[in-house]
């Protein structure tokens, strides 16, 4: 059975771009065959996902297509993969008419759990309530977990595990601030695979996100 998931976000800026290419880039070092897409028209970001990836990334949109032929595609291309990711576009409800072309649309089209990456920079406990909203605001679009991004310290990073224990969701890791990472994000038309914070990312998404049961999903 290939497991799949798709990585949204509440906002555009949160960092759902570098984690999902750092997801995809890690792996596929670790030899997995690694399916990437990306929803809506994007061709930037699949270029990335190709390339670290070794096979084509795919476009799910459905504005420009019928929710037939997106699974179709889903189906088609990820058939002999061992994990497939779909990388959101901008907030996760955001679409053409409400949440009509959404990354939300694609998930409930495909029946994929969304992993909800979550800028903490600004905030702690308050992010009980943002992410509890998106839990509950879609019966048909299921949340499966947390990763936060741009995690000050490690009494931080309690803090955010206390808000995932108490809205019983499950906290995958998070990524630490990183003044590398943050360089990097500016450049999002270029590829950066073989570059030193690419690396960096690589290392920081081993050691603080737990991988292993993102395959399980």
């Amino acid at each position: 059975m290939t497991h799949g998931f798709l990585i949204g976000a509440p906002t555009s800026g949160t960092g759902k771009t570098t984690i999902a290419r750092g997801l995809m880039a890690l792996l596929a070092q670790k030899g997995y065959k690694v399916q990437p897409y990306k929803c809506g028209p994007d061709y930037i970001d699949t270029k990335f996902h190709t390339a670290v990836c070794g096979r084509p990334s795919i476009n799910l949109d459905t504005f420009m297509a019928t929710e037939e032929h997106v699974r179709e595609l889903y189906d088609h291309y990820g058939k002999d993969a061992d994990v497939r990711i779909v990388e959101g576009m901008m907030g996760l409800f955001d679409g053409y008419d409400r949440d009509k072309g959404s990354s939300a649309e694609v998930a409930r089209v495909l029946d994929l759990p969304v992993v909800l990456v979550v800028d903490a920079r600004s905030a702690a406990y308050s992010m009980a309530a943002l992410i509890q909203g998106f839990i509950h605001f879609r019966k048909d679009v299921y949340i499966s977990g947390v990763i936060f991004n741009r995690v000050g310290s490690a009494r931080h990073q309690a803090m955010l595990q206390q808000v995932c224990d108490d809205l019983e969701v499950e906290c995958y890791g998070f990524l630490p601030k990183d003044a590398a990472l943050e360089q990097g994000s500016r450049y999002l038309g270029l590829d950066f695979s073989e570059k030193p914070e690419n690396k960096r990312l690589v290392e920081l998404l081993e050691t603080h996100v737990q991988w292993q049961r993102l395959l399980e999903l």
